[in-house]
């Protein structure tokens, strides 16, 4: 089924490059031929009576999106988009992924059909190809929710609807509202059709792909109202979507009492404020440059966006550090976008302020609550593991990238952005720079960072334990 949506979704680029002949159509023509044969070759398989065990579940997502990705990067590669294959891979994992990492020098002389699918692969990746697939697979039933849970990160991502297929209808009404919605905005900042629908997607996916050679940055002569207005959105798009679900529902106090959405809030809030203040004391401008260059880099980099409107690798060391740690910390649980999750950064708080108290009291029994809930020992025990693994994997990532040749900075920043899923990073990949210039093995060292970012890592590691016993302990 994964063969026929994403066939799909490249119907409106096969559109487009018929309407203005920008010399793409063969190659989309071509794609979906074989995505189509695809489908009509795994509709055999019988699954009617199909029950999903969690490492079905597993499996079925990691396969999905890689599959995805290899035929995604079809049409660039037949289009001669890019130099070789593998640039093109790079690229359309880093779209599904919503990471936005890119190899593309300039983006402006792509035809329009491939900028438009480029962009897609942020939206469909955004809330997950499964997700969506949910909606057109009823036949899986009860195991629904074991992909449904794979393709959800977070600890406490939070159930919307009793049915797992109707929590992906929700969430994809939501979605598509507040992507009407940005695209609608856009259009009143006087974009044109065109670039708002590219922009839209990769804002509501929280990826980072844009029409335009200098990203956002583009639009500086348009005033501040585009960048106001992405900042905003790129911060919705960061926050848990059942929040947005208590919002269209008016229980607003649902909302306020969140812990990860003060939290949330409070590191935007906070960056956004220290580094103005460290701009401006730096003469980098004005009060209102400051503000509105941080406004809109913190929420692009914490929601793990990666649009650009400044080159903030030229800024003080103080900045960068801060975007450093919003690079890792990611946006919420339930959202579209990447990092550690906030909610995990508070668990580990309050994890370190009870190891402090049980220094004091060595007796006491101390829980820790989220929303006012106990968080039991397997859920705090998989945080330590996350926090455990990403720093793990981040070391050995940017030690093999090291030896490209690149600096330290560049090589730790690209590895942990790839995990965080937001794009460029600092030094020699930074936000007026890409990737085209490493060699293959390291673009496809980044392609597992970036599929082990968006899958929260266990779900592809866990791979590993199918392949290699007999009974899953996961399914078990």
């Amino acid at each position: 089924m994964i063969f026929a949506v994403e066939a799909l979704f490249m119907l409106p680029p096969l559109i487009l490059s018929i309407a203005i002949k920008d010399g793409a159509t063969s190659s989309f023509l071509i794609t979906i031929i074989i995505l189509v044969l695809l489908a009509v070759a795994t509709k055999f398989f019988d699954t009617k009576s199909l029950r999903i065990t969690p490492g079905d579940g597993l499996l079925t997502v990691s396969t999905a999106w890689i599959a995805a990705s290899l035929f995604g990067a079809l049409p660039l590669y037949f289009s001669n988009s890019l130099p070789t294959y593998i640039d093109c891979l790079f690229e359309i994992v880093s779209g599904f992924t919503t990471t936005g990492a890119t190899v593309v020098v300039n983006p402006e002389i792509l035809p329009d059909s491939i900028i438009l699918w480029r962009s897609m692969t942020h939206w469909i990746g955004g809330m997950g190809i499964l997700v969506f697939t949910l909606i057109l697979l009823p036949k899986i039933g009860t195991g629904a929710y074991q992909i449904f849970k794979a393709e959800s990160p977070g600890p406490v991502a939070g159930k919307i609807e009793p049915k797992m297929t109707d929590t992906a209808k929700k969430l994809y009404k939501i979605y598509i509202v507040i992507t009407i919605v940005l695209f609608l905005l856009l259009l009143i900042g006087k974009m044109t059709p065109f670039d708002a629908i590219v922009h839209t997607f990769g804002i509501v996916g929280t990826g980072g792909f844009s029409s335009k050679a200098k990203s956002i940055g583009h639009y500086s002569s348009y005033g501040p109202y585009i960048p106001i207005v992405i900042g905003i959105f790129m911060i919705i798009c960061g926050t848990n979507f059942t929040l947005h679900n208590y919002l269209y529902k008016g229980k607003i106090k649902n909302i306020l009492k969140d812990e990860e959405f003060r939290a949330y809030y409070a590191i935007i809030f906070g960056a956004v404020t220290l580094i103005a203040v460290d701009l401006y004391i730096n003469n980098y401008g004005g009060v209102g440059k400051s503000i509105l260059d941080s406004f809109f880099t913190v929420t692009s980099v914490s929601s793990t966006s990666g649009f650009v409107t400044a080159d903030y690798d030229l800024w003080p060391s103080f900045s960068k550090y801060i975007l450093f740690l919003l690079m890792i910390i990611g946006s919420s649980a339930g959202s579209t976008a990447g990092g550690m999750k906030v909610i995990r950064v508070v668990v580990v708080f309050k994890l370190v302020k009870r190891e402090v108290k049980r220094i004091l009291h060595p007796h006491a029994v101390i829980p820790i609550r989220v929303n006012g809930r106990v968080l039991s020992e397997e859920i705090i025990s998989g945080i330590y593991a996350f926090t455990a693994v990403y720093m793990i994997i981040a070391l050995i990532a940017a030690t093999i990238i090291s030896l490209s040749g690149i600096d330290f900075l560049s090589s730790i920043s690209s590895a942990l952005t790839m995990l965080s899923n937001v794009g460029p990073a600092f030094g020699a990949t930074g936000p007026t720079r890409n990737f085209l210039f490493f060699a293959p093995f390291y673009k496809l060292v980044f392609c597992v960072l970036m599929l082990l970012g968006r899958l929260e890592f266990f779900t592809l590691i866990a791979l590993f334990s199918i392949f290699t016993k007999k009974k899953n302990p996961v399914a078990d």
